[in-house]
């Protein structure tokens, strides 16, 4: 054996602006402003997090889903719906 096993996913830094999110390498930082269903999360909940495919993250402490590529681009998926008037 060579080492430790290293996961694939890690939480590095959680403050009162959001968390920096390790996968592999690349470094996304999960602002509570774009993502506010983590702002009242325990260091525990916010730092137990699974990767279920590469681009399928859960908080099973929180039940939450998230797209990587909503961490990435959060512009992309808006929180507010927007409703067409007819």
């Amino acid at each position: 054996m060579h080492g430790m096993p290293t996961s694939e996913i890690e939480v590095s830094v959680v403050s009162n602006k959001g968390f920096w999110l390790l996968l592999g390498d690349e470094e996304l930082f999960v602002p509570f402003s774009e993502f506010p269903w983590f702002k009242h999360g325990t260091i525990e909940a916010i730092t137990s997090v699974e990767m279920l495919s590469p681009d399928h993250l859960y908080w099973p402490l929180l039940d939450i889903d998230l797209s990587v590529a909503s961490i990435r681009n959060p512009s992309a998926f808006p929180l507010v719906s927007r409703l067409i008037s007819r």
